[in-house]
């Protein structure tokens, strides 16, 4: 009798795992739009065929396509972040192995340190001399040997992890960019302790920009208390000129995230004698000196049991590591840092401190999501520095960003404004006109206890600059408009009198014969042409040319308002067609609309699309008339509530085909309400320019209002 088959109880190696990808994976994938795949899979033959379906819908192998991609150089993703793509999802799929999260990336940033460390493959050893490699470098045990011994089932997993680190370094430019594609991808591992309270990558990268690590001597000292797992520290060395010299300060109190600090700035080059990351609260300044710059984002904590008075003395504590000329960030919680508070209350006192001792430098409200995990948690961000009291301009920044989108163009004006204030030694440079900022003397919000710390009113410089001055002016200039439209309305109404369309019931011996839209087309009265799709970054308030949409047919924007260059047109665009005058521009999303465009040289973006009535048609189409038959007739086949589409599609509308000498006049009367219209329009718009200006002026203090000896509902007294 054979002897049974020995159980192997340990974790099974996953090998390559399934992935399966649609349309939409794959374009961002490649980097592209998402009707460029489906492109590639009709016109070229090559093209991976689906494995499956899904809900009707093809579904690829994500490898086939990753090979595709590299192999055909299609799409505009790096071969090498196309191979780290498909390396990072059978990582993830290790997690169904007997690894952990915390496991998995602990044992993998290791081993892309340790491969760092030694500059040589890690999966070119067994893994009983990886782990005496480890232990040799890291004889104390203070940020990868126990990561690696705390991998389950070494003899199996260890290589594959190995091999696996290898995999990913190599495809990166630097052991370091490897290392933060793993960091990058802790959420879809699911270790969302390692990403719930770090700020987006883009704040990092701001609040390291905020700091003015670009202005610091060589061997400069940089800090991050409460540094969790490095991303501002990250973000510091990123922004440093290479080969400064600086040396590196972290506290951190969890140990394991500590660790993990050292292991991301060793794998960047830090030497070791240049980096001190502490587990605990306090940094360790006593060999290294008051840090240059320290930039601290504060630990996050639930609104209920958050206390501004608690926020401030971490901040104040804070300020102890700062020495003269020394410069700290911090990110914390707006309820604490530049809300009203209580008034004279012990938040209030401690906040107005900063301002007597001449520390607070700047502060800054940021819109929501800062914190990717925490969307309904609002921040702001302090700058402090301590100088010599005979050197204080006695001067705050207020910025206010709340209402800004939180994106890299945005956060780089700010971080101009910051370097141009801290480069006036925070005085302000009259030549530098603020964005979103202003700077009030600190005893005018010395002297308002518990008022916000916002840009409530403007500085008296701002009443100099050019947009201010140049108000009186721009308002004289509406209103000479609004007069001029004023008197062509007077002089149109004398001329032609009171509008009369003429209208009376149709006879009943002259029925009105009915065509549709695809009847139109198919006899060639109508040709059909379609919009474009345009990348929303092309699309701009100058430009050449205009784009019309369904938001301006729609009314969500202005005609004119969004244009596109000239240059991108004739490259990025070569196939574009424009419109030409009388062209009918429809949409059905989200509802019906028409426009006629009677100007032409316009690009209609999709999903418009363009009608064009042709010249010679026999019967006659005119446009005006056709629109306005068109909006009558989707009117009454409109979307009911709840429905995907309209009960009838466009080239379905039915619509009266009028004979010629009714078609005439009633393209006359149309002509008419349209001119009259227009002239309404920008009487309108010239009303709306005059409101904005002067209430901006008003609103801020730089503009007041006289009394006019004759205003209109008005008594003079």
């Amino acid at each position: 009798m054979s002897s049974p088959t020995p159980v192997d109880d340990s974790p099974i190696l996953p090998g390559p795992p399934s992935w399966r990808i649609g349309y939409a994976e794959i374009a961002a994938l490649a980097q592209v739009k998402r009707p460029v795949p489906t492109t590639w899979s009709r016109r070229h033959s090559d093209f991976p065929a689906p494995v499956t379906r899904e809900s009707g819908s093809p579904l690829f192998d994500a490898r086939e396509v990753v090979d595709w991609l590299i192999r055909t150089g299609r799409g505009n993703a790096e071969p090498r972040r196309l191979r780290a793509e498909a390396a990072l999802h059978t990582l993830s799929a290790w997690r169904s192995s007997g690894l952990s999260a915390p496991v998995l990336v602990g044992a993998l940033t290791a081993l892309i340190c340790l491969r760092q460390q030694y500059d040589t493959p890690v999966s070119e050893h067994a893994w009983g001399d990886v782990l005496d490699q480890a232990a040799d470098l890291d004889a104390e045990d203070t940020f990868l040997l126990s990561e690696l011994r705390a991998v389950p089932d070494p003899d199996h997993l260890g290589p594959a992890l190995g091999a696996l680190a290898d995999e990913l370094t190599e495809a990166a430019y630097t052991p370091a960019e490897a290392f933060g594609w793993v960091l990058d991808a802790r959420r879809r591992l699911g270790s969302h302790d390692l990403a719930a309270d770090e700020p987006t990558p883009v704040v990092a990268r701001a609040l390291a920009a905020l700091a003015g690590v670009d202005t610091l001597t060589d061997e400069a000292v940089l800090a991050t208390p409460y540094a969790r797992s490095g991303d501002l520290l990250a973000a510091l060395h990123t922004t440093a000129p290479e080969d400064s010299g600086h040396t590196y300060l972290a506290a951190e109190p969890d140990s394991a995230l500590a660790r993990l600090v050292r292991r991301r700035m060793l794998v960047r080059g830090v030497f070791e004698f240049l980096l001190d990351v502490t587990e605990g609260e306090e940094l360790s300044t006593d060999d290294w000196g008051d840090p240059d710059v320290l930039v601290c984002v504060l630990p996050y904590e639930a609104s209920e049991t958050r206390s501004a008075r608690r926020t401030l003395e971490r901040i104040q504590d804070l300020t102890d590591y700062l020495g003269d000329s020394s410069t700290a960030v911090v990110l914390g919680p707006a309820d604490a840092l530049v809300r009203s508070l209580p008034r004279h209350g012990d938040a209030d006192r401690l906040r107005r401190s900063f301002l007597g001792e001449g520390l607070l430098k700047a502060a800054i409200s940021l819109p929501d999501g800062a914190f990717a995990y925490r969307p309904g948690y609002r921040t702001a961000v302090w700058i402090l520095a301590r100088t010599p009291e005979d050197e204080r301009a006695g001067r705050v920044l207020l910025a206010d960003y709340s209402a800004q989108p939180l994106t890299e163009p945005v956060l780089d004006v700010l971080a101009e404004d910051i370097a141009i204030w801290r480069a006036s030694a925070w005085r302000g440079d009259r030549r530098h006109e603020f964005r979103h900022a202003v700077v009030v003397p600190a005893k005018d919000l010395d002297d308002r206890p518990g008022s916000a710390f916002t840009p409530q009113h403007r500085s008296p410089e701002s009443r100099y600059t050019r947009a201010v001055v140049e108000r009186p002016a721009r308002i004289a200039e509406v209103e000479r408009h609004l007069a001029e439209l004023d008197e062509r309305a007077t002089r149109r109404a004398g001329i032609d009198g009171p509008l009369k369309t003429g209208a009376v019931l149709r006879p009943e011996d002259q029925p009105v014969r009915r065509t549709t839209v695809r009847r139109l087309l198919k006899d060639r009265r109508l040709r059909r042409r379609p919009g474009h799709r345009i990348a929303p970054e092309h699309l701009a308030a100058d430009g050449h040319y205009a784009v019309i949409g369904p938001e301006e047919i729609l009314g969500a924007s202005r005609f004119g308002s969004r244009r596109i260059d000239r240059g991108l047109v004739l490259t990025a665009y070569e196939h574009v067609q424009f419109t030409e005058p009388g062209d009918l521009v429809v949409t059905t999303s989200p509802r019906f609309g028409v426009h006629v465009d009677t100007e032409g040289l316009s690009v209609v973006v999709a999903p418009a699309r363009i009608l064009r009535v042709h010249p010679d048609a026999d019967p006659p189409v005119r446009p005006r008339v056709l629109a306005a038959l068109l909006r009558a007739s989707a009117y009454d086949h409109g979307r009911t509530s709840g429905a995907v589409r309209a009960s009838r599609g466009i080239e379905d509308l039915s619509v009266p085909d009028l004979g010629r000498e009714e078609l005439e006049r009633y393209e006359a009367v149309l002509a008419e309400i349209e001119r009259r219209a227009e002239l309404l329009r920008q009487q309108s718009a010239a009303l709306d320019d005059l409101a904005r200006i002067t209430a901006a002026g008003v609103t801020d203090g730089t503009l007041t209002i006289q009394q006019l000896p004759e205003l209109p509902g008005t008594t003079n007294h």
